[in-house]
Order: C-alpha cells, then structure tokens, then sequence
C-alpha cells in the first residue's frame, strides 16, 4: 500500500516512539487518513498509536479538535494558525503526548496565487513544548503525490520532535 521508504519512515517514528514511551495521534485534513495509516500498517503499532483525527470539513476542525472557526474565518483551513490549532486539539483530545496535523491543497483544483495547489502546512506538538510548524510547497505535482509527499513529510517532523 504503501512504499518502502514510507514504512521505513513509519518504522523508525515507531522504535523511536517506543524508547521515548511515547503516544502520537495524528490530526489531518489533506491526507484523510494517510498519515495514520501508515503508521498502522507496520505490525505492533497500537503500543505508539493513539488516536487518528480525520478533519476535512471546517466543522470537523472544530467540532473534533477545538480549532476556534473565527481562526479558520480569518486565516483560511490551510494555514499555518489552522495547523497549530490542530495540533494542539489532538493533544487535548486525546491522551497522546505527541501529535503531527496536516492542512493543505492537494488537488488537482482549489488553488490561489496565495495559497497555490501543493501548499501543505504541517505542525507538531509535544506536551511541554512549543507546537512546531513546517510549510512544503510541493507544487503541482498530482494529488496522490501531494498526498504521499506530505506523508513522509510529518514522519520526519514526528521523529524531529522526540
């Protein structure tokens, strides 16, 4: 389902996890699902894995994760504020102690000059911490691969961040 360097990814998030006593949750918009997907397709996950909030609609945003609307009103869904926001909801609802959320324009329409097709803003939050934001401008390089991209991408903030 998913390639090798992903699982590879997902492996390393989960040993890494696992020394730490570390619970992630994951909250996504763009990915519906992916992130945590890949994360329970290698054996033994549900020791790391928490919980997987899938958000598409704004009112998911708010209703699952507590992301304030007149946030989403004013800065947009995808936006690094909406990202936080989400990050920091997945930590709130949930008893992860670790979380990655994603937010961006796969595709292949629903782009701006502003906020361009492959536009992704990650951000990861950690009890203790300050949330911790990335923006990828992947381009318009498909929808599956905007996707698959952004995947790998909050892997790699999840293992930067323990």
């Amino acid at each position: 389902m998913f390639p090798a360097a992903t699982i590879d990814l997902a492996e390393r998030v989960l040993t890494k996890a696992r020394e730490k006593n570390i619970r992630i949750a994951t909250a996504e918009s763009c990915t519906g699902g992916l992130i945590a997907a890949s994360l329970t397709e290698v054996a033994g996950s549900s020791d790391v894995v928490e919980a997987g909030f899938t958000v598409y609609a704004n009112e998911a945003k708010t209703r699952l994760l507590g992301v304030p609307p007149e946030t989403i009103a004013h800065y947009g869904a995808v936006s690094e504020d909406v990202a936080r926001a989400m990050a920091k909801g997945a930590l709130d609802h949930s008893r992860a102690n670790l979380s990655v959320a994603v937010t961006g324009i796969a595709g292949p329409g629903g782009g701006t000059a502003l906020k361009p097709v492959g536009l992704v803003h990650l951000a990861a939050a950690c009890d203790g911490h300050e949330v911790q934001h990335q923006e990828c401008r992947f381009g318009d390089i498909g929808r599956s691969e905007v996707r698959m991209q952004t995947v790998d991408a909050a892997l790699k903030l999840l293992l930067r961040m323990m």
